[in-house]
């Protein structure tokens, strides 16, 4: 076998070599990458208004390796993005090569006029760097024209306050009792149990619990209350086959498993390539048994021997996501600031989003051995909500369905728009910090599906 020996470098070519990193400016350096990597998904899917995730899923999934780095770089940009714009529009520093990855420009803009400046390696830190003295003059220049002296008022002037909420946590029962979670975070933080959610633990606001143990092991989730409830009011019994139709990212899906004491059969659909990526890490930490379909759930035949004995299916559907606004930190995009969420085009996207969720749920009541049904959304919308159950209560009792009321002891209940409002719950964004929508649909004993009744999936489509 030829062995080749490398060349080694002349002394002249050590000298040219550059020099290497530090830990921390290796850090500073990648953590600025991934931030404009997370920057430029929000931006484009907020100018769209279609977020595959937020801001939270987007770093803390498994591709970004310096995730509270990255998170702080995030938000803090976000937070300053309408007076970065605005300096950067006055300074009139930025070149064609520079402005294809703007969103880098603003993460280093960032640091530079607000941020801790240190570490500054990187071709594009080099370039603003040199530029600093027309970046800050044109902050300068900003602040004169907006009457104001400290970039405070500026901040305030551009942005919506922050939005603060307890953490919650659910015990992945699968992993680990509620007792011992209590015992090893109470080391650290203040921690109770809720009221009305079993398994689920509350902490003060703004703990960061990302890099604990116990999160990295999967034995407890970083999940809120209104979403902790949408599994526990389907209450599958062990040893059920249960589909969840709409999985992604993944949170209920492993409660539901956690409720069933790994005893039966979850059954994981989602459509959105990237979003099962999400899912299947998910179920993989959780240490559930899932089986994980990449499909859509609209075409899954009822009758087919994998779902033909489905006893109860939870149906999260895609919606607007207008109730998390909060814990999806919607308040920093430029759409949020600018006033956009009521424009022509969101009442367009509402309208085709409910029409899904209506298919959805029609769907959904088709699987002939089917019990129960919990239809919810993260929406405060009424045409998301009360509207697509209204729509669907004629089909749902022709099939032996009617509504349950889900967590009796909960005072917040459905809009009266239609009978029977009051089996519905809701949760409110500002009193509750989410707003959440959950109907409960339970088959009355001995009702079966009415072939004639069940519509033709094959026309059934669904709506991006």
């Amino acid at each position: 076998m030829a062995r080749f020996k490398a060349k080694q470098p002349s002394s002249g070519a050590a000298e040219k070599k550059k020099p290497r990193m530090s830990n921390a400016e290796r850090s500073a350096y990648f953590s600025r990458r991934e931030a404009a990597k997370v920057l430029r998904s929000v931006l484009q899917g907020d100018a769209h208004r279609r977020a595959v995730a937020s801001i939270k899923s987007l770093v803390y999934s498994p591709s970004i390796k310096n995730k509270k780095a990255t998170f702080a770089l995030v938000c803090q940009t976000l937070k300053h993005l309408p007076i970065i714009k605005d300096v950067l529009e006055g300074a009139n520093i930025l070149n064609s090569r520079w402005k294809r990855q703007v969103e880098l420009v603003y993460i280093i803009t960032y640091d530079i006029l607000f941020g801790q400046e240190i570490s500054f390696v990187g071709e594009a830190e080099k370039f603003l760097l040199q530029r600093k003295v027309s970046l800050q003059s044109a902050l300068a220049r900003l602040l004169v024209r907006k009457k104001m002296k400290r970039i405070e008022d500026l901040l305030d002037h551009y942005q919506t306050p922050d939005v603060s909420k307890p953490r919650y946590v659910r015990v992945n029962t699968l992993k680990l009792d509620v007792d011992s979670a209590l015992i090893e975070l109470r080391k650290q933080y203040m921690v109770e149990k809720d009221d009305l959610v079993p398994d689920l633990l509350k902490l003060p606001p703004k703990c960061d619990l990302h890099d604990h143990p116990l999160v990295m092991n999967g034995s407890v989730f970083m999940q809120g209350k209104a979403s902790s409830m949408v599994a526990a009011a389907l209450d599958p019994e062990p040893g059920w086959e249960v589909l969840d139709a709409c999985a992604a990212p993944g949170n209920k899906t492993v409660h539901l498993a956690a409720l069933m004491r790994g005893k039966g059969k979850v059954i994981a659909c989602e459509l959105n390539k990237e979003r099962i990526k999400r899912l299947a890490d998910t179920v993989r930490l959780s240490g559930a048994y899932i089986e994980v379909f990449h499909s859509d759930f609209l075409s899954l035949d009822p009758k087919d021997p994998p779902y033909s004995k489905v006893r109860a299916i939870l149906l999260d559907p895609s919606c607007s996501g207008s109730g998390t606004v909060a814990e999806r930190l919607d308040h920093l995009l430029p759409s949020h600031a600018a006033g956009q969420s009521a424009n022509v085009d969101e009442t367009e996207r509402l309208t085709k989003l409910a029409s899904f969720q209506k298919k959805a749920l029609t769907h959904a009541l088709c699987f002939p051995q089917v019990e129960r049904i919990v239809y919810s959304t993260c929406s405060i919308h009424q045409i998301e909500n009360e509207d697509v159950v209204k729509s669907i209560l004629p089909l749902a009792a022709s099939h032996g369905f009617r509504l349950a009321t889900p967590f009796p002891q909960w005072h917040r209940r459905g809009l009266p728009v239609l009978e029977g409002f009051e089996h519905l719950l809701r949760t409110d964004p500002v009193e509750d910090k989410e707003g959440f929508f959950i109907a409960l649909f339970i088959r009355e004993e001995g009702s079966v599906v009415h072939p004639s009744l069940s519509p033709d999936s094959s026309q059934l489509s669904l709506v991006e």
